[in-house]
């Protein structure tokens, strides 16, 4: 089945609409600005920005469909066969950062890439995924997170599953920390290998499973009283998120090589953030827990199970 470039567009709005207005539904301080833009290499996108809620310091949710006469360097590095080749690329890209510690940050994105559609071996594939960010963590919610995971893969593709956890491990990890930014998720990329019907399905079952896997955490945890204390170590492992974004993320540097613009590529990044010189937490605090307990790899699926 040759790939249906309107169908994919039309879900990537829909989803972008229906993400906004369900975190706009716990939101109180709030609602999302659009700011809708054009690029002068070919197409745009609708980034949309929440800031300074009640629930939501920063909430950006972006959806782009841009092309190009020539791949980045970024997406051929492993295909060298599409160098110099015409593209296009869509998605929806969004990461969330809480006001209040004890809810996770959250990041996904789905996409599609289309290179050299008017050749006579068009070559096309889907990415995408989602991973957490806690600061504080509860089992229940990473629990949660990670079957609603293994739930929208299996729906579709249920060998893909422990494949797609373990690339996102491995994928949202900084190697001069050598630690995992988060408790990770589902990663994939270059998904193809299903046709276009079934790797488009996927991608649509893994976009929806977002909301399914992060409004309920958002919705428990959004109200729990906090200190400066935490804040402050909030503020700080949000450092990790912006290393991470600023030094590895391939997204990150496909978005500026492809003279993307800058605006939307940083909106991840979160309003405030500190650095502290060689900080470490407390042996046996609530802030060590977190890189000795969460941050450590394992099957969050079967926590619990009997």
């Amino acid at each position: 089945m040759a790939p249906d470039l309107p169908a994919v567009e039309t879900y990537l709005r829909g989803l972008q609409d229906r993400i906004c207005l369900a975190l706009e539904a716990e939101e109180t301080g709030a609602r999302f600005k659009e700011d809708a833009w054009k690029r002068p290499e070919g197409g745009g996108g609708r980034t949309r920005l929440l800031a300074d809620g009640a629930v939501f310091e920063k909430a950006g949710v972006a959806f782009s469909h841009v092309s190009g006469t020539q791949l980045p360097p970024s997406a051929t590095a492993h295909r060298p066969e599409l160098a110099g080749k015409p593209w296009q690329a869509l998605g929806v890209s969004l990461v969330i950062h809480p006001r209040n510690p004890f809810v996770p940050t959250s990041h996904a994105n789905v996409r599609f890439f289309l290179a050299d559609a008017e050749g006579p071996h068009p070559a096309w594939w889907f990415g995408g995924g989602f991973d957490l960010t806690p600061y504080y963590g509860f089992d229940e919610d990473v629990v949660h997170w990670h079957r609603t995971a293994r739930s929208a893969v299996q729906a579709v593709a249920p060998e893909l599953y422990p494949r797609m956890k373990k690339a996102c491990d491995d994928y949202f990890y900084l190697k001069h920390r050598k630690e995992p930014r988060g408790v990770g998720g589902l990663f994939f990329d270059d998904l193809n290998e299903l046709g276009f019907e079934r790797s488009f399905a996927l991608m649509r079952r893994v976009g929806d499973a977002y909301l399914e896997a992060y409004q309920p955490i958002v919705a428990r945890r959004k109200d729990l009283p906090f200190t400066d204390r935490e804040r402050q170590f909030q503020l700080y492992r949000r450092g990790r998120y912006v290393e991470f974004n600023l030094v590895w993320d391939r997204g990150t540097l496909f978005g500026l090589q492809s003279n993307g613009r800058t605006e939307s590529i940083l909106m991840s990044l979160p309003p405030l953030v500190r650095w502290d010189y060689a900080w470490t937490p407390e042996p046996g605090s609530p802030e060590a827990r977190l890189h000795d307990h969460f941050l450590q790899p394992r099957d969050w699926t079967e926590l619990g199970s009997s």
